[in-house]
């Protein structure tokens, strides 16, 4: 198994064990720190991040020539930038809300068990293999980097929800989600913002939010 997949794997058993913290089902029915999101439908989004690889990789492969991951960023993440309003954002937090309805301990076992699958999916993998998800086409690796960025982030709006420490990455999943963010701040922004967010206070742009 590659490293990319294995680290996948590591950060995902990182955030399995965030959603059984106690701390999530107290505050289960509370606002997250993510505006019109629920700790509920906040941790059904940070699960379904897992949950939906073992779904994918059920799948037949498309005919469709994968994406580059950054082009997929700058071509495909139509979420980027969108308002709370947007339908899409809608969606998601209507689909993230009916994922969580039986309960933070419910959804926990169902990453345990997504968790579970893929120790003996990802292995078996070929190393070109292509993942699709609805306008998404990606090779399984990449698509797992994307997969590896969301529970970062998420997890760490999670964690800072319930009141808990953000969980510690793994220094090569740090290192990857970092340079992905800030390759995709470049973009956003250009790169003499990021140059003076990373270097210089008093010049440093008001945001280089990523994503």
């Amino acid at each position: 198994m590659t490293s990319g997949r294995q680290l996948f794997l590591d950060v995902a058993a990182s955030a399995a064990a965030l959603l059984r913290d106690p701390a999530v089902a107290a505050s289960w029915e509370t606002d997250s720190a993510l505006a019109e999101f629920r700790v509920s439908g906040l941790t059904a989004h940070l699960a379904w991040q897992i949950t939906i690889i073992p779904r994918l990789l059920a799948e037949k492969p498309p005919d469709e020539e994968p994406v580059a991951l950054f082009d997929h960023y700058t071509t495909q993440a139509v979420w980027i930038g969108a308002p709370l309003d947007d339908d899409l954002n809608v969606t998601i937090r209507r689909l993230s809300e009916e994922m969580a309805a039986d309960g933070p301990g419910a959804l926990a076992a169902l990453v345990d068990a997504a968790i579970g699958e893929l120790r003996d999916l990802l292995p078996a993998e070929p190393a070109g293999r292509i993942v699709s998800l609805e306008s998404m086409v990606l090779s399984l690796d990449d698509f797992l980097t994307t997969r590896t960025l969301e529970i970062a982030v998420h997890s760490d709006d999670l964690a800072v929800s319930v009141g808990v420490p953000t969980p510690e990455l793994p220094a090569p999943a740090a290192d990857a989600v970092i340079a992905l963010l800030t390759r995709l701040a470049v973009h956003r922004h250009g790169p003499t913002a990021v140059l003076r967010a990373f270097s210089r206070a008093e010049r440093a742009p008001a945001t280089i939010t990523a994503i």
